[in-house]
């Protein structure tokens, strides 16, 4: 007797073909053909009772099913062809990153069944992986600041695009100076950032840390408040963008001021007087009271200053440095004899 057909599941694909589809019936073994309308196609005979085939490409609607053996051909059951929409995107998210690529990206819409490139402007996707016939997950491509168009296609088309269809590259953030670019280990410096694409700043770091706070001025300009921290570190700025290219800064220990020599002088100018201490590389002023005066940084534990003229008396001398003034040591100013 010649097999029998009961049934195909799923009984209804795309006209491009290249559904999977199971026929069940009886005396399916040694079945020698299976054919979709008069087309042959590829098949496995399981069981008696059940083949596996692959549709062929054919035009929209119902087509009769037949297996053939040796004892001859079944009756038919039906396989109807749907068209295949073309692919619709509704929505990327997130829709900006990096123009370095690398982000991950939810595609929704729906016709995404097959899907065969996904593209961001000219440029493939890095990689993409079909989720659902309406959502498709895909890393971005490098690409060039500003919207690219997102589309998919298929074997029945590409998405045609749409307002919702874009993603947005995002220029990296871009440092050129640190202003100043040291302060003391207590934090609390206030830094002028300057460089370019610096809008929609998240983060200002100063290495692993995160600046105390911050303020996006502009495009090109940043003021972040230095966290503690020691010794020599990093800025860089994180933005939509990625993250900007370091720029150095140095935390400098608190300055002190240990000694005088000699402690006193004339009320006159031009005493030179030797400051020790420690942490005085950096000074950027020496004070006799409210007087600025003229110095000489020797080392980092010696400073040597010239003695502005003043009132007979003692005055407190100081050292500051980019971590702050040291306490006040006296000097005091005497008077020459009257005759």
């Amino acid at each position: 007797m010649p097999p029998t057909l009961s049934a195909i599941s799923p009984s209804q694909g795309p006209t491009t073909g290249g559904t999977t589809v199971t026929l069940t019936g009886t005396g399916l073994t040694g079945s020698t053909s299976v054919r979709f309308d008069k087309a042959p196609v590829s098949f496995t005979v399981n069981s008696a009772t059940q083949i596996t085939a692959v549709t062929p490409a054919d035009s929209a609607g119902a087509v009769p099913v037949t297996v053939i053996s040796p004892s001859g051909t079944s009756n038919a059951v039906t396989f109807t062809y749907v068209a295949a929409a073309v692919p619709v995107v509704t929505a990327v998210a997130p829709n900006n990153g990096p123009a370095s690529g690398g982000t991950s990206v939810t595609i929704t819409g729906t016709g995404f069944t097959g899907a065969t490139a996904v593209r961001f402007a000219d440029l493939p996707a890095t990689s993409f992986t079909v989720n659902s016939a309406t959502q498709i997950t895909a890393v971005t491509p490098s690409g060039s600041p500003g919207g690219a168009t997102v589309t998919v296609t298929t074997p029945a088309g590409t998405s045609v695009v749409s307002a919702a269809s874009y993603f947005f590259y995002i220029a990296s953030p871009v440092l050129t100076d640190a202003s100043p670019a040291q302060g003391p280990t207590s934090g609390g410096t206030v830094v002028t950032l300057t460089g370019s694409s610096l809008l929609n700043a998240s983060a200002v770091r100063f290495g692993v840390t995160n600046a105390t706070s911050f303020t996006v001025v502009s495009s090109t300009q940043i003021t972040a408040t230095a966290p503690p921290g020691t010794g020599s570190t990093q800025i860089t700025v994180i933005t939509p963008g990625g993250t900007s290219n370091p720029l150095p800064f140095a935390y400098v220990p608190a300055p002190t001021l240990t000694g005088l020599a000699p402690v006193s002088g004339p009320t006159s100018a031009g005493t030179v007087v030797t400051l020790t201490g420690t942490n005085l590389a950096t000074a950027t002023k020496v004070t006799f009271g409210a007087t600025l005066a003229a110095f000489t940084v020797i080392s980092d534990t010696q400073i040597t200053a010239t003695a502005p003229a003043g009132a007979a008396g003692p005055v407190s001398v100081s050292v500051t440095t980019a971590a702050g003034p040291t306490a006040g040591l006296i000097y005091t100013r005497v008077a020459a004899p009257g005759i």
